[in-house]
């Protein structure tokens, strides 16, 4: 398998879209592009995946949304720590009942050898946004993520669990089953 890592002089594709989907597909489409430009000296990859995911906070208008990384600085992503700071800030007297959120990824997937369009597979994880940080695993906003059905965190359900029932489970899931299906 190869990832970005194995082609080191990609260029970063600047996420500027509205939509998850469109970042997702706007990545697959510009290293496609890119990968098959390149002379490359090993072998070229037959598909290019990409994704564009983050969380959206029903009661602040789907706020952080595509912008989930860079929610608290003005440019380039900003740490884990100022965007829960943030959100927790913006959350503030909103009750209990209107905390709802959803963790979205959006895979994009694509042939090199084809013009066709990239398709695309979405993977959605509702929850509540709890009111303080909990748990140290996981990254971004898991501290503050409660998925539906539970009643801890991502950060203190681990690794193992977070993997069975998250948003990108739910879309690679959806990826696998339309590789089966041929």
């Amino acid at each position: 398998v190869q990832t970005l890592a194995t082609f080191p002089d990609a260029p970063e594709v600047e996420e500027d879209a509205d939509t998850f989907a469109a970042n997702a597909v706007k990545k697959a489409v510009e290293i496609a592009a890119w990968l098959k430009d390149q002379a490359l000296g090993q072998a070229r990859p037959d598909l290019v995946l990409a994704d564009d995911s983050g969380l959206t906070v029903n009661a602040l208008g789907g706020e952080p949304g595509v912008r989930s990384a860079r929610y608290a600085g003005s440019e380039g992503n900003a740490p884990d720590n100022a965007n829960n700071a943030k959100l927790l800030r913006e959350m503030e007297g909103i009750p209990d009942e209107l905390r709802g959120a959803q963790f979205q990824c959006v895979l994009a997937l694509i042939a090199l050898d084809q013009t066709a369009e990239a398709v695309t597979f979405d993977g959605i994880c509702r929850g509540t946004i709890a009111r303080a940080q909990t748990g140290k695993g996981g990254f971004g906003y898991d501290p503050l993520f409660i998925p539906e059905g539970h009643t801890q965190s991502f950060a203190k359900l681990g690794a193992v669990m977070k993997n069975g029932i998250s948003h990108r489970a739910r879309a690679l899931t959806k990826l696998a089953e339309h590789i089966k299906q041929g």
